[in-house]
């Protein structure tokens, strides 16, 4: 874990970028190190083909971004616990999905305190969506560039074009929107960090690490993958997606300015690396790219799932080659972004006092690892339920009300529909290259209302089956077979949690 958690050099990761794409001269060698006991030094190739490199500092720093922290200029009400108010609602975390949230809850006249460290901070990773999901919203204003449709690439030979228009979130519009609206609603906000929280009959107490407690009726956790306040009472063990990407300039690409690549499965350009290619075959990882224009585009590539994580520098090593292969020539970097994505695992315990959302509630989708359109989705349900069993004709203890608020939130029908999830990510993690190829062959094949209902989590179990029938129907003989073969101990480990799991 400790190993794909840490995050390399935004540097050593460039060495390989620049040569041959577009820096002509160096000022001196330097050595490059990729993954476990694989170094290389110079130019030329290794003893399995692979390109060894070259590269000088001086051109590196011209190519890599510093990193920087953008916040918006905006005036934050403050909330003042010196006062000793007792707030309705305390979100930890300003995400997506906490603001929404508090936004929604300081709508309906209780009162709201947002606590984060960097409440103006904007969020530092890319957002894709689809763009039905974000119309759903009332978010298309958010969106700064949309695609008419997706393009996955099985194999050299295989593509499917997805006739499902996509989008990029425009990360600034989209805070900037979303704390505005927190400000006309009345919530109001704490730059802090929760370290501690303290239950007592009605109310709970937050301790900051700046000194200062925000005593609330009711405590959303928002912190995301942190899991900072939520509960978890079952061993951990989810799959991972892992991605390495970059916002970057390039010469030239080959890819259609009016389609975003989805999924690129295509592994040519590993033929002459036999031990890439290998490794590859084994656990696979795939490009996918957002071309905005001929010589800017975002390029990222993924491993779906896998337990353990594939190390975040082997992730970097395939994407050079495929790059290097593809032919396109990066000549700079406006953002680089490291992505680590658990998925799967258990539900958090349920109920429990603090009331969670987002990542640090379970709600990745387990099979694609997509949350953002997810969460705030989501938003409403939960806010729904805090105003209504905040009502004070109810006069519920703490306990009580995050009891009603987690029955909403994870309704059994949605607690299936994850079981269902997390039986596809089991099969995922068993497929090699070959087996995957077939897989999303098949996937795509489906009729758009069920690979469009499987990916946004809007297909519950009845339909989740006859969606499981019809990819089978349309997978190859080979598929079924290894579906079968590797999907028998999932199946059964789904069943058995589906009948366990009651009202």
């Amino acid at each position: 874990m400790d190993t794909l958690l840490r995050t390399h050099s935004k540097l050593e990761f460039s060495r390989l970028l620049i040569h041959g794409f577009s820096v002509k001269a160096f000022n001196k060698i330097q050595e490059v190190k990729f993954g476990p006991n694989k170094s290389f030094l110079g130019c030329g190739r290794d003893d399995n083909g692979c390109v060894k490199v070259k590269a000088s500092r001086s051109a590196l720093l011209e190519l890599v971004p510093e990193t920087k922290k953008e916040n918006l200029e905006v005036e934050l009400p403050m909330f003042d616990p010196s006062k000793g108010t007792v707030v309705d609602l305390a979100v930890v975390g300003g995400g997506p999905a906490g603001l929404a949230v508090a936004q929604q809850v300081s709508q309906a006249g209780l009162s709201v305190c947002s606590i984060d460290p960097s409440p103006k901070l904007i969020w530092p990773n890319n957002y894709g969506v689809w763009v039905d999901e974000f119309e759903a919203m009332d978010l298309l204003d958010c969106l700064d560039t949309t695609w008419s449709g997706a393009v996955v690439y099985i194999d050299d030979r295989r593509t499917k074009h997805l006739d499902r228009p996509y989008g990029r979130v425009n990360r600034k519009q989209l805070k900037s929107k979303m704390l505005l609206k927190c400000i006309s609603s009345g919530v109001k906000f704490h730059q802090a960090k929760v370290i501690k929280v303290i239950h007592v009959e009605s109310k709970s107490l937050l301790i900051c690490n700046d000194g200062a407690t925000v005593e609330a009726t009711v405590v959303l956790d928002a912190t995301g993958f942190s899991r900072c306040l939520v509960q978890y009472d079952k061993p951990y063990n989810p799959g991972y997606q892992v991605a390495y990407g970059i916002l970057a300039e390039v010469e030239e690409h080959p890819f259609d300015v009016e389609k975003m690549v989805f999924m690129d499965w295509r592994d040519s350009h590993l033929a002459n690396c036999k031990d890439l290619r290998e490794r590859n075959s084994r656990i696979p990882t795939f490009l996918y790219a957002m071309p905005f224009s001929s010589n800017k585009i975002f390029l990222e590539e993924t491993s779906l799932v896998a337990r353990p994580g594939v190390p975040m520098d082997d992730i970097k090593e395939r994407m050079v080659a495929r790059l290097r292969h593809l032919g396109i020539k990066v000549t700079s970097i406006e953002e680089d972004e490291h992505c680590v994505i658990p998925m799967g695992g258990p539900l958090p315990v349920l109920p429990q006092r603090v009331v969670g959302i987002g990542g640090t509630a379970g709600m990745v989708h387990p099979s694609t690892g997509y949350m953002v359109a997810r969460t705030l989705a989501a938003a409403p349900i939960v806010a729904d339920a805090i105003v209504r069993y905040l009502d004070p004709g109810r006069n519920l203890p703490g306990n009580k009300l995050s009891v009603e608020v987690w029955r909403d939130l994870w309704p059994i029908e949605r607690r299936r529909q994850r079981e269902f999830f997390c039986f596809g990510m089991d099969i995922l993690l068993k497929l090699d290259l070959p087996a995957t190829r077939r897989f999303f062959d098949a996937f795509f094949d489906l009729e758009p209302h069920y690979w469009h209902g499987f990916l946004s989590s809007r297909l519950f179990l009845p339909e989740l089956i006859t969606f499981g029938f019809s990819l089978f129907y349309h997978a190859s003989n080979t598929s079924r077979l290894e579906i079968m073969a590797k999907g028998t101990l999932p199946l059964a480990n789904m069943i058995n949690n589906l009948v366990q799991d009651t009202e």
